[in-house]
């Protein structure tokens, strides 16, 4: 069995140790009666952290983007078929939201 470690340490601050035979434990030793659905909800919101910061780092500088959006106003293509457009569109189709 594996767990999710690091959704049992959103869910669960408190735990110190984490084993993927035992379970998860307190500083004191004593064991965390882990909650699936607790578990679960914290991965959710990892995720939606995860792909926020993949995005970030993938955006061009924000220069970069003002140069393209201004190259594609004097092309006429301030719309879809834009560089811009085209290049935040691939950013945000791979790292969709989840």
């Amino acid at each position: 069995m594996s767990l999710d470690h690091e959704a049992i340490r959103k869910a669960y601050p408190d735990a110190v140790t984490i084993d993927d035979t035992h379970g998860a434990f307190k500083l004191d030793g004593s064991k965390i009666d882990l909650v699936q659905s607790a578990v679960d909800a914290a991965r959710v919101e990892l995720n939606k952290l995860n792909y926020r910061g993949a995005r970030r780092q993938a955006y061009p500088d924000i220069g970069d983007q003002l140069d393209n959006l201004y190259k594609d106003i004097l092309a006429g293509k301030v719309d879809s078929t834009g560089e811009f457009a085209k290049a935040i569109k691939a950013i945000k189709d791979d790292n969709p939201k989840p």
